[in-house]
């Protein structure tokens, strides 16, 4: 694949060589001068090149897009059959889907051009009768794409731009197999954009089957962080970040928050550990319908809730503007979505936070962002709970399930936690070893060593705890 070497960037969109009728819609839009990205994807594309794209998160890559493939339909004069869209492009959430097809709307609103986006969770009629009427661009998510394409409300054979937005999640295990129907149902006279914030090598020789001689342009290095973004480590037991967590929260500085979870299960529980604090919030994942989606979104969105709690997967598909802090309360499987997740601040040349609790089960997850990132977060110690003291707050999740090898205690509740909370009364040492260490990149072996420096005590507190627990019992 040739890669691009870096274009001067231009003095304002007109210089592209877009439609007039794209760069009046530029202008109303209050945008003067192209990114980054924009500046550097925008030409080939323009040129009909296949492209991969990689910026940062917040850098414009949508318009990148949107832009060459609105003036090139505009320039061909061409317009959809029935159920035949142009162009097509797939995205991973509902949420992002909305935001495409948003911003084709507002850049081709004097082309004549008509937008609908699908995805499931609703019903389907409306979707269908949009699409039988003819549409030139057509933004989806796969599943819902896919079924419509089977019962034969869309066909896919006039498909002449084709975009994965999101592409490093787009060809994960989950998606992929969707993704490969879909290609192959498009034509092969077609042109393939693919555009994301990160890439891992191992996606290369799959991303070189969907292309013809493409191109790859980058606007900061891959994975890299913006630098805008101020990131923040604490160290913090497990159990105690449900109170280090409102604590950072009811700072005046936090004006609008997103807070990540690795699960649906765990964003349901931050949203009540929260409300028992004093601190309103509102879940946002997969099992959620989506009219709960939607609403949360929008009083996210308009100010009237300020912290939302997401997955994952929400972190490709929320864009709004004046997010000032990002809150990892649990670290990611995959490091990847570390970058995703803080670029939900600092967007469009903004500045944010992003504060990481890392509890001492997640270093190994901490190393690999690290090593991804080559950037060592700064750490936070002076905090109330870097001891891993938890006060003993009730919390208003499910009763825990019991550790490994002990039994679970009858009656007050509060006793089946007791293990947990002797538990946290050691996680110090472990997070005083990691604030002494050297500066230093982390080796692996060295995260090897500090884990089995770490097995012993914790065995011996699970078990002075258990010991504990059972003369309670008596």
């Amino acid at each position: 694949m040739q890669t691009t070497p870096p274009r001067g960037v231009p003095s304002g969109f007109d210089s592209l060589g877009l439609s007039s009728r794209l760069l009046r819609a530029v202008r109303d839009a209050g945008h003067t001068t192209p990114t980054s990205i924009q500046a550097r994807a925008i030409p080939p594309a323009l040129e009909g090149r296949d492209l991969v794209a990689l910026a940062q998160t917040g850098t414009g890559k949508t318009a990148a897009f949107a832009l060459p493939i609105l003036h090139r339909l505009i320039e061909t004069k061409a317009r959809a059959r029935e159920r035949s869209p142009l162009a097509l492009v797939l995205s991973p959430t509902r949420e992002l889907s909305s935001q495409i097809a948003a911003s084709f709307e507002q850049y081709g609103k004097h082309s004549g051009l008509s937008t609908v986006v699908i995805f499931g969770g609703v019903g389907a009629a409306k979707q269908i009768a949009a699409i039988e009427r003819g549409v030139d661009i057509l933004v989806a998510t796969p599943g819902r794409l896919e079924d419509l394409f089977r019962s034969g409300h869309v066909e896919l054979d006039d498909v002449r731009y084709f975009v994965l937005d999101e592409a490093d999640r787009m060809l994960d295990p989950g998606f992929l197999p969707s993704v490969r129907r879909v290609v192959k149902a498009l034509s092969k006279e077609r042109q393939t954009l693919l555009f994301s914030a990160t890439m891992p090598s191992a996606l290369e020789p799959l991303i070189a089957s969907f292309l013809r001689d493409a191109i790859r342009v980058e606007a900061a290095p891959v994975a890299s962080t913006p630098d805008r973004i101020d990131q923040s480590l604490y160290f913090v037991a497990k159990d105690a970040k449900r109170e280090l967590l409102p604590m950072l929260l009811k700072d005046p500085e936090v004006e609008r928050a997103i807070v990540f979870t690795r699960t649906k299960h765990g964003a349901n529980r931050v949203v009540k550990q929260l409300a028992a604090r004093g601190v309103d919030s509102a879940a946002i994942h997969g099992n959620k319908s989506q009219s709960a989606r939607e609403k949360a979104l929008g009083a996210f969105r308009h100010g009237t809730m300020r912290v939302l709690v997401a997955t994952d997967i929400a972190a490709r598909g929320i864009d709004v503007s004046g997010v000032t802090h990002v809150v990892n309360f649990d670290l990611p499987d995959d490091p990847e979505s570390y970058v995703h997740r803080i670029g939900r601040t600092a967007r469009a040349g903004a500045v944010g936070k992003a504060y990481t609790l890392c509890s001492p089960e997640e270093r190994p997850l901490l190393q690999r962002v690290e090593r991804l990132t080559m950037r060592r977060i700064p750490i936070v110690e002076a905090h109330p709970y870097a001891d891993g003291a938890t006060p003993n707050t009730p919390d208003p999740a499910p009763e825990r399930r019991p550790l490994h090898g002990q039994r679970r205690l009858r009656g007050n509740p509060q006793s089946s936690r007791s293990p947990m909370r002797s538990a946290e009364g050691g996680a110090g040492s472990a997070g005083t070893r990691r604030r002494g260490a050297s500066t230093r990149s982390v080796e692996v072996s060295d995260g090897v060593r500090r884990r089995n420096e770490d097995a012993p005590d914790g065995r011996k507190r699970s078990d002075a705890a258990s010991s504990s627990a059972g003369r309670r019992r008596r």
